[in-house]
């Protein structure tokens, strides 16, 4: 019989967000979904919001907050969980910001392990659900054209509801206290590739045009905030470069099972009609 845990999930109307609250929903969990313009209302930048999400709370599911500051914000956040008895939390971080070195990234890691709580940190690549959710590459799926900076490189997409359902299980089970949990996919594959099983399973005409990293900064520049243009692109040349083409076994470690394919998060988008046809 599973033991019904309160958890709170910050960023809940995001891509992992909502994946981890309705996981952690249908395993018979209280969840309190928190977000900016949610009804439980959570914001980084109003520290009045923060009691609510932490009261009765048995774990937290965190997505950082990476502006100016975030890090500052955390570590008060973390201290103020522990003082109203929180026992776990579960952050989201990327594999790609730890392989890079990136200062900002290991200090939220390291302020959430020395919090004094249980903690679990995932650590997941660039999402399948990119390829309908997100902007950058979702928007030339949908206009026939997408434009890149990954090159023949190959990336094993991690589909996020495996990443939901290593957070929710991290968030509910003690065995997966003190791990990192890096998250891929299957497979490493490009996005030529990616957007060929797109196209193959829509019936659709779906080109992609790579550019070079400083083609595709500016490319990005005209459509997104500077900060993101070149965060994609930096992601972007690791990838063209095949250093992220690695598979790692979280996944498995985590569920006891192997990641899900690709090609199941394409025929499902496609079945629920995400990018018609």
């Amino acid at each position: 019989m599973t033991t019904e845990h309160s958890i709170s999930v910050l960023g809940a109307t995001g891509k992992t967000g909502r994946r981890v609250a309705a996981q952690l929903r249908n395993e018979g969990h209280r969840v309190r979904a928190a977000s900016r313009r949610g009804p439980h209302r959570f914001d980084w930048d109003d520290q009045t919001t923060w009691n609510a999400v932490v009261r009765d709370a048995d774990g937290i599911y965190i997505l950082p907050h990476e502006a100016p500051g975030g890090n500052e914000r955390l570590a008060t956040f973390t201290g103020l969980a522990a003082n109203a008895g929180v026992r776990r939390l579960v952050l989201l971080s990327a594999r790609e910001w730890t392989d890079l070195g990136l200062t900002e990234s290991l200090e939220r890691e390291d302020i959430v392990r020395d919090s004094g709580l249980a903690w679990t940190i995932l650590r997941p690549v660039w999402f399948a659900q990119n390829f309908s959710e997100e902007p950058f590459f979702a928007k030339g799926v949908d206009d026939g054209e997408l434009v890149h900076g990954t090159g023949e490189g190959r990336h094993p997409f991690v589909d996020v509801r495996d990443i939901a359902a290593v957070a929710s299980a991290a968030l509910t089970d003690e065995r997966h206290a003190g791990q990192h949990y890096a998250l891929t996919g299957a497979r490493a594959i490009s996005v030529e590739e990616a957007v060929a099983a797109i196209a193959s399973a829509t019936g659709r005409t779906i080109r992609t045009r790579a550019l070079d990293a400083d083609t595709y900064r500016e490319y990005l520049h005209r459509h997104y905030p500077p900060e993101v243009g070149d965060s994609v692109v930096t992601l972007s040349e690791r990838i063209r470069s095949g250093q992220d083409a690695y598979l790692s076994d979280g996944v498995q470690r985590a569920l006891g099972r192997e990641p899900r394919d690709f090609s199941e998060y394409v025929d499902e988008a496609t079945n629920a009609g995400v990018w018609g046809r």
